[in-house]
């Protein structure tokens, strides 16, 4: 079974070097709630199948495409192309441009030129995402200022690889984006080869597809470049090791194993690397009709919505449908507000600046396992340290235990009436609208389902934590502030973030 979109494409996979089994694995069109297009299951199929194998040169990065080397390698620094994604993008959009001489023709063609993802959003649906962090991770000012400082310029530099004519088909802002949002949502971090002098090539590494930030990635040089190691970073995080010297990964686009969806709790196939070829294999039996999924992470609705476009509605454990992977963010800044106004310590922003030069985050995760995180009860206690306290803490450089004492309690509890509060609707409000609007726009009703999971969070941590004061002998005191637990309340004036 195979779509005819794809005809051309699995024949130029297969002419490539790149092996499928045809007879165990087809692709169709799932429902949108199921991922749209993917990957099937045409028979039984047993643990530790391969479905198919990808020689490395047939990944698309840095390393293979041939415009680097044209494009000269100093000059490519120069550009800082050889920093962040814009390498990538423009090396994308560079073979786009080539049509039948560019040896990914037939897979860039697969690929999508529409995303739901909030980067497209208008700024009407985008108001529907009012509260949370997702706006501000889309990275729209950064983009452009990359397109035009690095990609643009480079573009320009080189006439002769970049023909003026073509130059708003296929090297335009808006084909930036596209190229970008294709990395976001269907690229992979692999590890080079041989980087540790001991990889022999025969042990598959379980990390092969491990997200790193959108992705997973390829190798560490392809003999048809000629081009020098560089890293490709952007919200993929660098490693370190004891050297100094950034671990081998590469982003790289992967034809075929980017056919798979993902889904939360899901994974049924999985992604690792050989010195010469990626593998998809099967991690455990799947029956015939049931979709293989490639879910390199279990990542909260946020990512998911940033980065595909996309969010996982599934039942939660007691009642309720949503991700059991959700987060909240709660940034310092708002633990700091909340803190000034109720004291009159002129030395809070000292203390800090003392915390962040120390390490410490300026952002606090809270889970669905309802805990206030501990750097969260210690950056509160810190706040709250005396002179001699904050002293101590300076000469150790070791910031307070998190235990979470009634100062630090009755804090944090305002704290998170203040950050629900910073939605401009409560959870009654979006189960309501769900109910009396079961054909709403797509993206409203994947932003309603995204912010319904965070404050969720927020509400049962609220709650979990009263009722710990209550239990403590009253150690909390009673907020005139205090929403209700359904969030109904919205009189918490809003601190500035």
């Amino acid at each position: 079974m195979s779509l005819p979109e794809l005809e051309e494409f699995l024949s130029w996979f297969q002419s490539n070097g790149g092996k499928i089994d045809l007879d165990a694995i087809g692709f169709k069109y799932f429902a949108p709630t199921e991922g749209g297009r993917g990957a099937v299951a045409l028979k039984n199929i047993e643990k530790d199948h391969t479905l198919f194998t990808i020689p490395r040169p047939l990944t698309l990065s840095t390393k293979t495409s041939l415009l680097p080397e044209k494009f000269g390698p100093r000059a490519w620094k120069e550009h800082k192309l050889d920093k962040g994604w814009s390498g990538l993008i423009l090396c994308m959009m560079w073979e786009d441009g080539q049509a039948f001489d560019s040896k990914w023709r037939c897979y860039l063609a697969t690929l999508p030129t529409a995303f739901d993802t909030p980067m497209f959003w208008s700024e009407k649906d985008l108001k529907e995402l009012e509260g949370t962090s997702v706006v501000e991770k889309l990275g729209k000012e950064d983009a452009e200022r990359d397109y035009h400082d690095k990609v643009f310029r480079a573009i320009q530099s080189r006439p002769d690889l970049f023909p003026p004519e073509s130059l708003s088909n296929h090297y335009s802002f808006d084909r930036y984006h596209v190229m970008g949002s294709r990395i976001l949502s269907r690229s992979f971090g692999v590890e080079r080869v041989g980087i540790d002098g001991d990889d022999d090539g025969e042990e598959m590494n379980p990390e092969a597809d491990k997200s790193i930030g959108s992705a997973m990635d390829v190798d560490e040089h392809d003999e048809t470049t000629g081009v020098e190691d560089t890293s490709i970073q952007d919200d993929s995080p660098s490693e370190v090791g004891d050297e100094g010297e950034e671990d081998a990964i590469d982003i790289s686009m992967v034809p075929i194993a980017d056919l798979l969806n993902a889904r939360f709790g899901s994974e049924n196939a999985k992604l690792f690397y050989e010195e010469k070829e990626l593998k998809m294999v099967t991690t455990k039996r799947i029956l015939a009709g049931e979709q293989i999924w490639n879910t390199y992470d279990d990542l909260p609705n946020s990512e998911l919505l940033r980065r595909y476009g996309h969010v996982d509605i599934l039942p939660l454990p007691g009642s309720g449908k949503g991700n059991p992977a959700d987060v909240v963010e709660i940034r310092a800044d708002l633990v700091l507000a909340t803190f000034s106004q109720q004291s009159e310590s002129t030395s809070s922003t000292e203390r800090i600046d003392w915390w962040l030069e120390e390490g410490g985050d300026d952002t606090f995760v809270l889970g669905t396992d309802y805990e206030v995180p501990e750097a969260m009860v210690s950056l509160t206690r810190l706040l709250y340290l005396s002179s001699d306290e904050w002293e101590k803490a300076q000469e150790k450089s070791k910031p307070p235990k998190p235990k979470l004492d009634s100062q630090a309690l009755n804090l944090i509890l305002v704290v998170l009436q203040k950050r629900i509060a910073q939605y401009p609707s409560t959870m009654k409000d979006d189960e309501e609208i769900l109910k009396q609007e079961p054909g709403m726009p797509l993206n409203k009703y994947q932003a309603i389902f995204m912010r319904l999971g965070e404050k969720r969070i927020l509400e049962n941590t609220l709650q979990r934590l009263v009722t710990a004061g209550k239990a403590r002998g009253g150690g909390t005191h009673k907020r005139k502030s205090a929403p209700a637990f359904d969030g109904s309340n919205q009189s918490t004036k809003k601190a500035k973030r």
